[in-house]
């Protein structure tokens, strides 16, 4: 039973705690609602960083998710620039780093994750760049503009998401680019070789260069400056900036130190949640990227980076802690703009698990579905160029319905026609 005398505590500022706090208010609760961040910005979205924002096409204030005087009007207590560093689960407190004691009913933990640092001599450069939160991409927006105003040479370390998004970015300002990445393709572990030539090929047509099959073994500098890169195969790469974009790690530490269950880090990591997103902890629950849920669907647990899960989580979450009954079963989904390309993801198809990929329209054109299976099963599908497909993809993948691939294959036959 929740009432009004109880104390939600959210612990994480960014977009999967700022929309539980927003899905407390609107399911009714009227208890106290307290929101601990560790920056100093309100609540904001990630997408921006990569995208709009940093491409000088968005301002600043897109990236928030409500405007500052919201969180006064729903009561809604902000303890921005605060690190929560000790749960006493046995007291139900959290302590701040400023020695604050702050009592909760219930916890959530929507810590997000860090970027991935990179272990080589010359991390200490001042050139030396990562895209995780708001001031970062200020920063790199600028040092961006000035690269392609002198000429100047981007390499990236790591051809993922944010490395791609970044290098396009880059190439919008006049930068040179240079993208190392230990994989064959970009976006190997995400979509496998069969896709991954595709974004070879399209950021080759905008100037980028790519070296594939190594990895940075020192950022060479003088006078604290960044000269250049060089790569476990003997090469070396002029620089003056280097962005390291080869992922992130989910930010579990309190939750380990709390002695919360985790996942390991072989399968992905994270804190361990059921699918109503409570931890080990019957009072604790945790959204967004630093959770690994027990999927319904998929029968495994999935720890997901992108902002539909932090969109979602967060009020899965805050709905599960008001005592409402739970089933995050989401299917995983994320969307890229690169250069004219934009595509939208659904679904879970890492390398391994899938024995056929099927391609749907022109590829050539970059304008087609393609869609990843496993005994003629839908796992995920990927509309490149090609808009209001998402829904009936997810609901191919929901149905495990067995499909004839070339009849899927067929842009003459409708979707919505394979559905069960």
């Amino acid at each position: 039973m929740v009432d009004a005398d109880q104390t939600f505590l959210i612990v994480g500022g960014g977009l999967a705690g700022a929309k539980a706090a927003e899905t407390l208010r609107a399911e009714g609760f009227k208890g106290r609602v307290i929101l601990v961040g560790d920056e100093r910005e309100r609540p904001y979205e990630r997408p921006p960083l990569s995208k709009g924002y940093l491409l000088g096409k968005d301002d600043r204030d897109s990236a928030f998710v409500q405007e500052t005087a919201w969180y006064a009007r729903s009561d809604i207590e902000l303890h921005l620039g605060q690190t929560v560093v000790g749960i006493d689960r046995a007291s139900r407190t959290a302590r701040l780093g400023d020695g604050t004691v702050l009592h909760y009913d219930k916890l959530l933990l929507a810590t997000g994750a860090e970027p991935r640092r990179l272990d080589v001599p010359g991390t200490d450069l001042a050139g030396v760049h990562h895209l995780r939160r708001l001031a970062h991409a200020d920063r790199l927006r600028q040092v961006l503009a000035a690269l392609g105003r002198d000429n100047g040479h981007l390499v990236i370390a790591g051809a993922g998401w944010i490395g791609l998004e970044v290098a396009a970015a880059a190439r919008h300002y006049g930068a040179e680019v240079t993208v190392v990445e230990p994989q064959p393709t970009p976006l190997h572990s995400a979509l496998g070789p069969e896709l991954g030539q595709l974004f070879t090929d399209l950021h080759a047509a905008h100037g980028v260069r790519f070296h594939f099959g190594a990895g940075l073994t020192e950022i060479v500098g003088q006078d604290g400056m960044v000269l250049a890169v060089r790569t476990d195969d003997g090469e070396e790469h002029p620089a003056h900036d280097v962005l390291a974009a080869i992922g992130a790690a989910p930010r579990t530490s309190l939750a380990e130190a709390a002695g919360l269950a985790l996942v390991d880090r072989a399968h992905g990591g994270g804190i361990a949640v059921d699918a109503s997103l409570r931890t080990s902890d019957p009072d604790i629950f945790a959204a967004g990227d630093a959770a690994a849920v027990l999927h319904p669907l998929f029968g495994i647990r999935l720890r997901v980076e992108h902002w539909a899960n932090a969109l979602n989580g967060g009020p899965a979450a805050a709905r599960a802690m008001l005592g409402q009954k739970v089933a995050y079963d989401r299917v995983p989904y994320f969307f890229s703009d690169q250069y004219d390309l934009g595509m939208e993801y659904s679904g879970w198809a890492p390398p391994g698990s899938y024995d056929q990929v099927v391609i749907r329209g022109d590829a050539g054109k970059r304008e087609f579905i393609a869609f990843w299976l496993a005994e003629g099963r839908v796992l995920a599908g990927m509309n490149v160029n090609v808009w209001d497909v998402t829904d009936t993809v997810q609901q191919l993948i929901r149905s495990r319905h067995q499909v004839d691939a070339q009849v899927l294959a067929d842009p003459g036959t409708p979707l919505e026609s394979l559905l069960p």
